[in-house]
């Protein structure tokens, strides 16, 4: 079983899907996907797709099957994370900024993943205005870069409070570089109390590569037979 790393991996990271008005390229994390809209300013403002069903369907192999839209506005130094749920069916999430700017981060917590104890990060800001993809199975972070930032969710499943986990983002094995100073981070008492990742896996609560695939892969042949 490989063991986790202190350093964010370096890995694959290409293009999977290019539209006129989206970019797509999976990142060092598999299942992770970073999204880039093109904007069309104007004397006006301006304008762009943050979300496009075909373009992601393309790049993931099947489409976020939309269950729950979720909302939070967070003040700088707000951690939230790292929070992930039992597979199947997990919850894949698509997240994006629209006033404030995060550092949001995917960690690979799949038990038997080539990049198990990996993360890569991205920033999501209302400059480029990107959104970060999140596969079932993955572990998911992020850290408030400015006040009343304001974060949505767009997840494949409904909230379910039996099966919702977390690992403290703290946590010296996984070691997420974090934007701001240790004492300008604001956490939950929840969060603070989360297991580590190595304490996770020992009680059982991480999911496992081979049944996270095993899920996704189910998603995509679905959607590929329609």
């Amino acid at each position: 079983m490989p063991s986790p790393s202190h350093k964010r991996p370096l890995g694959r990271q290409y293009l999977v899907a290019r539209l006129t008005t989206v970019l797509i390229r999976e990142l060092s994390v598999p299942g992770a996907f970073e999204v880039t809209p093109r904007q069309f300013p104007d004397d006006r403002g301006s304008f762009w797709e943050w979300y496009r069903f075909d373009a992601l369907a393309e790049a993931v192999g099947h489409p976020l099957d939309l269950r729950q839209g979720n909302g939070s506005v967070s003040r700088k130094g707000v951690v939230r994370g790292i929070h992930f749920a039992d597979v199947p069916p997990s919850q894949a999430k698509y997240v994006t900024v629209m006033h404030g700017a995060v550092i949001d981060f995917v960690i690979d917590i799949r038990v038997g993943s080539p990049t198990f104890g990996q993360w890569d990060s991205v920033l999501l800001d209302t400059v480029d205005r990107r959104a970060l993809y999140v596969a079932e199975g993955l572990g998911h972070c992020f850290v408030a870069l400015a006040d009343d930032t304001v974060v949505t969710y767009l997840v494949s499943e409904v909230f379910s409070p039996t099966r919702e986990h977390g690992i403290t983002p703290l946590d010296e094995t996984i070691s997420l570089e974090m934007p701001l100073p240790h004492d300008q981070l604001l956490l939950s008492p929840k969060d603070v109390e989360a297991p580590t990742l190595l304490e996770a896996q020992a009680l059982g609560l991480l999911p496992l590569w081979d049944a996270a695939r095993a899920f996704t892969g189910s998603l995509d042949a679905d959607w590929t037979t329609r």
